[in-house]
Order: C-alpha cells, then sequence, then structure tokens
C-alpha cells in the first residue's frame, strides 16, 4: 500500500530528512501502518542542496542557506512554487527481488513525463542530463524538473521536483545539476496557468499506472 501525505505548510529541509530516514526505516522493517510506502508531496523554504556530485564553483551566490545531502547528483535550488515529490518505495517488493536503480530513475522520468502531458507541455530526456527537459519557443531547452535519488537497503527516498512556478532568478546563486549551457522553466513561465492542486492530482493519477 502506498500512502501519500500532501502538505500545506513549508517543510524546513533539515525537518523533511530526518523523517524520510525514519520512514524508509520503518518500511525497511515493516513496522505497522509507518511501514507503509510514501509519496510526500510538499514544498520548502527557499534553500540550495548539494548532492553527493556538488563542484563547489557551481555555488555562485549562497543566497539562501545551502545543505549537504546524501541523494544523487550536484546543486539544485528549492523554494515555493516548485512541487517537491519524496518517494519512499521498497525496490525489492516493487522488482521481483531484483532491484534495478535504473529502471527505478527511468520511471521517475516517465512519471514526470506523463504528468506534464496532461498540461500539454512536452517533457523530454535527453542524454547525458539529469531531469527532464522542455524545447522552448526559440529552441533552446530548459530543464523543468529535476531528479535526485538516494536508496538505502533498496527502500528509495528524496526523488522529483516539479517547476510550477517558482522564482526562477533564484537558481542563478547555481549551476542546476552542473548543467551551465541549458537554462531553467516552469509551467507558469510556459504559459501554463496550473496550481499546485492540479499538479498533484495529475501526479496520483498518474503514479500507479507507472509503478
Amino acid at each position: 500500500m502506498t500512502q501519500w501525505i500532501t502538505e500545506k505548510d513549508l517543510i524546513p529541509y533539515e525537518n523533511a530528512v530526518p523523517f524520510m530516514e525514519k520512514r524508509i526505516a520503518d518500511i525497511r522493517d515493516k513496522q505497522g501502518s509507518a511501514g507503509d510506502e510514501l509519496v510526500w508531496l510538499l514544498e520548502h523554504p527557499s534553500l540550495y542542496t548539494a548532492g553527493t556530485s556538488a563542484k563547489d564553483d557551481d555555488l555562485l551566490d549562497s543566497r539562501f542557506p545551502v545543505h549537504k545531502t546524501g541523494r544523487g547528483g550536484e546543486h539544485t535550488y528549492h523554494g515555493p512554487g516548485q512541487r517537491i515529490a519524496y518517494v519512499m518505495l521498497d525496490l525489492k517488493q516493487r522488482q521481483g527481488g531484483k532491484p534495478d536503480i535504473r529502471g527505478y530513475v527511468r520511471l521517475l522520468e516517465e512519471w514526470i513525463i506523463q504528468t506534464l502531458a496532461e498540461f500539454d507541455v512536452k517533457g523530454e530526456r535527453r542524454e547525458g542530463r539529469v531531469g527532464i527537459w522542455v524545447v522552448m519557443p526559440d529552441g533552446s531547452e530548459s530543464k523543468i524538473a529535476a531528479i535526485g535519488v538516494r536508496i538505502r537497503k533498496w527502500v528509495t527516498y528524496h526523488g522529483i521536483s516539479i517547476n510550477v512556478n517558482p522564482d526562477l532568478s533564484h537558481f542563478e546563486g547555481i549551476v542546476p545539476c552542473g548543467i551551465a549551457e541549458h537554462g531553467v522553466t516552469s509551467l507558469h513561465a510556459l504559459g501554463k496557468d496550473v496550481f499546485m492542486e492540479d499538479l498533484d492530482t495529475a501526479l496520483k493519477s498518474k503514479f500507479k499506472g507507472v509503478f
């Protein structure tokens, strides 16, 4: 059974990580209802996270707190107007006892792509570039969703972020995910007047079919 929790208030990053670590331990140990898999939908106050591959030079302006994190990837911005989906799943149970990390990431990508399609946005993968990308009207490419995962004893945590309507100027303090030659966009910047509740509905409707 997969539980869904949607937060109405901003959740500090330093509170979210221990919550996830406790939950994945319960999932691994099958601790009653606390052992149910979980998709946790939330927003953070403005901050930067530095993944396990983050380079110091990619932090251009530490205008917000910087949190070092054990998820994969480089520097990422999180803040209001961006939907975070922290995904806590037991891959051993879901993948027939043969956990496949790359396969799991592909499913996260597909989940985002199908969700964006609900709003007539064509999200695409790009070889060598983590996340989901869109082609802009001028032919350039911008990232609309990021992926950063961690797996402990084959239980997943951290997850994805989709830009609904964040302040895109906040990404200027970092080289997002180590990629300097492409931009960052959002649903609103693409002219899609999408509310967070609309995105949540689409995420939930597409999840079961993908996973």
